[in-house]
């Protein structure tokens, strides 16, 4: 299947939003990407529908214990094999599938099977100007470093300054990323300035 076909299949769209056609095409082609699009904008997809497409094992790094579920139930639903792996898990599952990426059972795992790419989602975690600085997001570059072969690099996030841009980039070693910034706008979200006449917010109607 091709890129449309494949995300038509297991997504049920006909067609892409702007900036998404771009990044797929970057990572299918082999390149690292760096996309940064308002939440909302179907940044999950710049990743899910190429790791379909592509022969080995996607890794995605993502700070968000609820996203990882919900992300995993509906690519399960949708047929496809995805799992994932936190600290909501037992010690049991843990062992079973080592969580952190500097942990030896899970590095060795990763050295044997093909990682064909490892995407950071939430990717203003790695920069220390970022809102929500994660030390061990500073440990991606080595864990990739470790590998036989180096996968194809891909990080996203809904907004970030230009230094933290910088900072991603070199963080990651990503090479060359084919960038997209599709803005911030939301055109789903609008604020609105009410004037109040005082007494009871049902008078203010």
């Amino acid at each position: 299947m091709n890129l449309l076909e494949t995300l038509k299949h297991y997504f049920g769209y006909d067609s892409l939003r702007p900036g998404q056609q771009e990044l797929m095409d970057g990572i299918l082609q082999g390149k690292d990407v760096l996309g940064i699009m308002p939440t909302g904008a179907g940044k999950s997809l710049c990743y899910q529908v190429p790791a379909l497409m592509l022969e080995g094992i996607t890794l995605v790094v993502s700070p968000l214990i609820s996203l990882m579920s919900d992300q995993v139930k509906a690519l399960n639903q949708a047929g496809v094999h995805a799992a994932y792996i936190n600290s909501s898990l037992t010690e049991n599952q843990i062992h079973a599938a080592p969580e952190r990426l500097e942990n030896y059972e899970f590095l060795e795992f990763a050295r044997q099977v093909e990682i064909s790419m490892v995407t950071v989602d939430e990717a203003h975690c790695i920069s220390q100007w970022g809102q929500d600085f994660r030390p061990s997001y500073l440990e991606i570059a080595d864990f990739l470093a470790k590998l036989p072969d180096r996968p194809v690099v891909s990080a996203f996030t809904a907004t970030a300054t230009e230094r933290v841009k910088q900072d991603i980039t070199a963080s990651l070693h990503l090479q060359n990323p084919v960038t997209v910034v599709t803005g911030f706008d939301r055109p789903n979200l609008f604020f609105r300035v009410v004037n109040r006449k005082g007494g009871k917010e049902t008078d203010n109607s």
